[in-house]
């Protein structure tokens, strides 16, 4: 049995550091993400947020009249047979009350089969693959406060409008999520207008794109819709950056990219492309004692000076608003059991989160937290932070 990197984290944020020996157990939340993946940020950046709530939750008497939650990880390096694996793990301890996931879809969906083996809640801050919630499964064990494709789909094509492009090229990578995002791009793009003039598709992995943007580029695209992780979008980019300006495609970009510190993967090539992305939060511009209390807390825990080093935002507000969720839900369930915590998940009444109010998170038959309208565009500025683009 292939031996896992398992590590397990107690932050209890209390005078009460260490648990004594009448002290009540603590209510375990389950992470599984791509810590080993040397170039991703939205693991840590989920990790954070997910413990910035807790330490706010438990502060404030935890769970269950005064059990305290607290964190179990473990690091699927973004391959599917580990998330898998780890899965299995986290969900045979019975002190694992649910599972946060990680960036990745590719991975979160080879999962879904065993979470709804064990009855155990998945919980999604990022992972954009519609498959992961809509899975066909009931009850459904799957709850998303993140993006989801045929959300992020739509937002582009309707920048792509905005800015006058008529024709469009499609740069895709050959996995699920790419897949399941071409298909809606094939479905959209002629419905809102527009014209698919090419559509080149890459493996992860390929030290060059170039040759795949020059078809695009000969075939009559006026910009380029990408689906991408960093690190391929990374090569994308300095190498467009080094074309003359006339050659330089504008970039339309669904968000996986910035689940990385993109821009120092980049460096200046980055401000030499015209690049746009999805996102669904920033905290640039964001003014509210909501978001003013989460900062304090990432300065004191983390060291974040500013919402400036919040690399990979989305993650931190996802994360965050989700296990203040999950502890309405454990509440409500009275129980730590699963099934029980599930149930109860569809029937919680409005929180005031940081990304917005909820009138109700969950329902039985929406286990979705967002809506297409908390979707938009955004790009980096010159001192890399990501902006909404008005």
């Amino acid at each position: 049995m292939k031996k896992l990197l398992l590590t397990i984290f107690f932050w209890i944020f209390s005078s009460n550091a260490v648990l004594g020996a009448h002290d009540k157990p603590p209510v375990l939340i389950g992470l599984d993400a791509e810590f080993g993946r040397a170039s991703s940020t939205a693991d840590d950046s989920i990790k954070q947020g997910i413990l910035i709530a807790i330490e706010e939750i438990n502060n404030s008497g935890g769970v269950l009249g005064g059990r305290k939650l607290a964190l179990m990880e473990t690091d699927n390096r973004s391959i599917p047979a580990r998330g898998i694996e780890n899965t299995r793990v986290l969900a045979e301890n019975p002190d694992v009350v649910a599972i946060f996931c990680g960036r990745f879809s590719t991975v979160v969906i080879e999962t879904i089969d065993p979470i709804h083996k064990y009855g155990i809640p998945l919980l999604d801050p990022w992972a954009s693959s519609d498959k992961i919630v809509d899975n066909k499964r009931s009850p459904n064990y799957a709850f998303r406060l993140s993006l989801k494709d045929s959300w992020a789909v739509p937002t582009m094509l309707a920048y792509a409008q905005k800015k006058g492009f008529t024709r469009l090229g499609v740069l895709v990578p050959n996995i699920t999520w790419g897949r399941g995002n071409f298909e809606l791009l094939k479905k959209l793009i002629p419905a809102q207008g527009m014209r698919l003039v090419d559509t080149e598709w890459f493996n992860y992995g390929e030290k060059t794109l170039l040759d795949k943007y020059y078809a695009l580029k000969k075939n009559g695209a006026e910009a380029i819709v990408i689906i991408t992780a960093e690190t391929e979008g990374a090569i994308l980019i300095k190498e467009i950056a080094a074309l003359p300006k006339k050659d330089r495609l504008p970039l339309i970009s669904h968000w996986s990219i910035s689940g990385s510190d993109f821009p120092a993967m980049t460096g200046q090539a980055l401000y030499k492309v015209d690049l746009a992305l999805v996102q669904t939060y920033s905290f640039i511009g964001t003014q509210n004692k909501k978001v003013s209390h989460f900062m304090n807390a990432a300065r004191r825990l983390f060291g974040k000076k500013s919402a400036a080093e919040l690399i990979s935002p989305v993650g931190y507000a996802h994360a965050y608003d989700l296990t203040h969720i999950l502890a309405l839900a454990i509440n409500k369930a009275g129980t730590t059991d699963r099934k029980a915590v599930r149930n109860a998940l569809e029937q919680l009444g409005p929180y005031n989160g940081l990304i917005k109010t909820y009138r109700q998170p969950f329902s039985p038959t929406r286990h979705e937290a967002l809506s297409v309208e908390d979707v938009f565009m955004a790009r980096y500025t010159a001192d890399g932070t990501l902006v909404r683009i008005k």
